[in-house]
């Protein structure tokens, strides 16, 4: 008894050290009465959390407060946030109301938490609780856009403390994390913080790709600070002799990123050589900034030679989100190329604090394109009738593409992401120019609707009173604008033509003697597999649904009831032991039992692979890698049909089709030696493989039947040995 109330004053000191670090980090933005107001909010978080500790067994408060340090510290938001930072979790997980706190704080806070809290109780069987409140949160950056950036805060914290979680929930969490959390980051211009989140996720739902590019740069540290010592000398002597104040260093790159460039070009970590840049950052005057980049491009480029197609100028043009710098990629001493980045403190500052930087600087900038890109989304959240699920994939999009800058006729700016359309350009403009739109002229050159525009592009758009949306439409706009649009109107004329189907079907059940009912129409909607009354009625209309098909489905419900689970939040009702397979190779669900399963073809999933299941609609429960391209956009999704997996220990004898892409340099025989290692050294069966050579560069897609991952990574590496080969990596099927 006497240990735990030392544990308690321990924990009280430190509660007490947390706060006053707290305060310290707040300080260059508290105002008079900030000190009392962020205390006010400390003691309700407090006495609110009293009885509550988080996974690791620490109290509850340390998490509040160390999400307000973040969103001082690290985005630097002021009072406000601060407060609300303290009380987020206060309504979602206490007795306290908002019209509590709202008598306390104000209305500002209250609206604030009320977007920082989520939404309790589901609308729909078949949505997803994670969109809907990514949504909700999302509503209330129409008026606040602090609410993201202390869910950001929040976030990070969170996955900085996750390895007290249960592993379904780590995946969950990070799926949910890379898929939308980072890009947001992104957008706002919050570049360390987007990424340590990507690298966070990455952590937990690839390990061991984490765990060996964490190991090498490690190996290689000292070599590269040496590297970059050597660069910067030289480039330090000229700045000071020219008497420009600038701070010059390397800054690494994030395990994510040089594990996307792994990815990318089938590479392995050997000959990623971009491991790091050089930034150099000046202190001059505003009005000056431009000249001195500039004076230090001109300077770095006299030292080593620049890759002419390498020169990014956003400080002419700013990015969407606020970011401006120059950067120029030159070839280093020892014969590699190398990024430089030069920029301003004040350019520094908005690259590291993003939006709220921006703030700070907005009478110089005062119509940037990240006002613009917020009145784009809140035009979006007030024009959206799509569900939650594609309202989340279309602002995902709409987050990571670069800008391009398009002109009108009359030579006005229109800023939209990069692999827009001659018809996104046509929504951007007036939502009735893109709907009755039939063609475009680029550079006075007839485009047909679906033409990639280009960088400084002038579009002249060409209409039709006649013309009106069409599915296929969807295929190539990439603005979430003009997806919302077209679907509003499809959805329109698909409500229409299911009216008259309705009808159509009445009469044929009447003639079948079936019940015309809401039980009977959802019968029949799951017999044909759709996912609605509808889109049931829709294909009545347009006759892909006749009396034969109506025919079939009568005799077979004579034969069998046909019965469908509607999804719900619960999945344990949903999962039904089945008669063993012949082998058990996974074992599915909390308890792991022995389930009905298929390996998902995305990735191709072997024994040794980290796993995971996940309940489709029509096609039982799918294995995925947790690395598979496709699970951080299932897990962020549709988190409530995760399964846990495992594999079992009675699969050694049963083959697993996997890919490997192998590179290198072509030479006679080499395909005859690449099958040996794999049929004869390893009697491994081959079920396709395709091989192209080009100008002396070897490659090829082999997909192979292995037992599990161990004999896979014993194959790759015996298949790098063979001379000639330079590169070996396994692919997913999809990319």
């Amino acid at each position: 008894m006497e240990d735990y109330v030392i544990d308690i004053e321990a924990e009280n000191k430190e509660i007490r050290k947390r706060y006053r670090a707290l305060l310290r980090a707040c300080k260059p933005t508290l105002q008079r009465g900030d000190k009392q107001e962020i205390r006010k909010a400390f003691d309700l978080a407090l006495e609110s959390h009293q009885e509550m500790r988080r996974k690791s067994g620490e109290p509850y408060i340390y998490h509040p407060i160390a999400v307000a340090q973040i969103a001082a510290e690290e985005i630097g938001l002021g009072t406000t946030s601060i407060v609300c930072a303290l009380l987020h979790d206060v309504v979602e997980d206490t007795a306290i109301t908002l019209t509590e706190i709202e008598a306390q704080f104000g209305k500002k806070v209250a609206r604030i938490i009320d977007g920082l809290t989520k939404i309790s109780g589901i609308f729909d069987p078949n949505s997803s609780m994670q969109a809907e409140n990514f949504r909700k949160m999302l509503l209330t950056l129409a008026d606040d856009v602090r609410v993201i950036l202390i869910k950001l805060a929040d976030r990070l914290h969170n996955m900085r403390t996750m390895e007290f979680m249960a592993r379904h929930k780590q995946l969950k969490i990070a799926s949910e994390t890379s898929y939308l959390y980072a890009p947001l980051a992104h957008r706002l211009g919050l570049y360390a913080i987007k990424s340590e989140l990507e690298d966070l996720s990455m952590k937990y739902t690839d390990p061991d790709t984490y765990k060996f590019i964490a190991r090498k740069l490690n190996e290689k540290k000292a070599e590269r600070e040496k590297f970059v010592a050597d660069f910067i000398s030289p480039v330090k002597s000229i700045l000071e002799e020219q008497g420009i104040k600038a701070q010059v260093f390397g800054r690494p790159k994030s395990i994510f990123s040089i594990w996307n460039k792994m990815r990318k070009k089938s590479i392995p970590f050997e000959e990623v050589y971009d491991l790091f840049a050089i930034r150099v950052i000046i202190d001059t005057s505003t009005e000056r900034e431009k000249t001195e980049c500039w004076k230090v491009y001109s300077i770095i480029t006299d030292l080593y030679r620049p890759n002419p197609d390498r020169l990014r100028d956003w400080v002419s043009s700013p990015k969407g989100n606020g970011y401006e710098s120059l950067h120029t990629t030159v070839m280093g001493p020892r014969g590699q190329w190398v990024e430089v980045q030069i920029r301003t403190k004040r350019m520094n500052e908005i690259a590291e604090k993003g939006f709220a930087a921006h703030w700070k600087y907005k009478e110089s900038n005062s119509d940037s394109g990240l006002d613009q890109w917020i009145q784009k989304v809140r035009n979006m959240l007030s024009s959206s009738e799509q569900n939650a699920l594609d309202f989340v994939d279309d602002f995902k999009m709409n987050l990571f593409s670069d800008e391009i800058f398009i002109f009108t006729p009359k030579g006005t700016l229109v800023q939209l992401p990069n692999g827009a359309t001659a018809l996104d350009f046509a929504f951007e403009i007036h939502s009735d120019i893109g709907a009755t739109c039939i063609g475009a002229k680029v550079n006075h050159k007839l485009v047909p609707l679906s033409h990639h525009l280009q960088n400084g592009d002038q579009v002249e758009i060409i209409t039709s009173s006649k013309q009106s949306p069409k599915e296929d439409w969807l295929s190539f706009v990439v603005t979430a604008k003009a997806k919302s649009k077209i679907r509003s109107s499809l959805k329109e004329e698909k409500r229409r033509v299911a009216e008259d189907g309705k009808e159509v079907l009445e009469r044929k059940l009447k003639s079948l003697k079936i019940t015309y009912n809401t039980d009977n129409i959802n019968k029949i909607a799951n017999y044909f597999k759709y996912p609605s009354s509808q889109d049931l009625f829709y294909n009545v209309a347009k006759g892909v649904i006749d009396a034969k098909n109506l025919r079939e489905y009568a005799a077979s419900e004579k034969t069998s009831i046909h019965t469908h689970n509607q999804f719900s939040s619960h999945i344990s009702g949903l999962v039904e032991k089945i008669n063993k397979k012949d082998v058990d190779t996974i074992l599915i669900g909390d308890d792991y039992q022995k389930v009905d399963y298929t390996l998902a073809p995305c990735c191709n999933p072997i024994p040794g692979d980290d796993i995971f299941g996940f309940l489709t609609v029509n096609d039982g429960i799918k294995i995925h890698r947790t690395s598979c391209p496709n699970a951080s956009k299932l897990m962020a999704n549709y988190g409530y049909r995760i399964l846990k997996a495992k594999w079992a220990s009675s699969q050694a004898q049963i083959s697993f089709l996997t890919g490997l892409r192998i590179v290198g340099i072509d030479d006679v025989g080499l395909v005859n030696k690449i099958t040996n290692v794999i049929s004869k050294d390893f009697n491994v069966n081959i079920r396709s493989l395709s091989i192209s050579s080009n100008e002396g560069i070897f490659e090829g897609n082999i997909m192979v039947f292995v037992n599990h991952t161990e004999q896979l990574e014993n194959l790759m590496k015996n298949l790098k040995a063979i001379s000639g080969i330079t590169g070996v990596t396994r692919y997913d099927a999809d990319l």
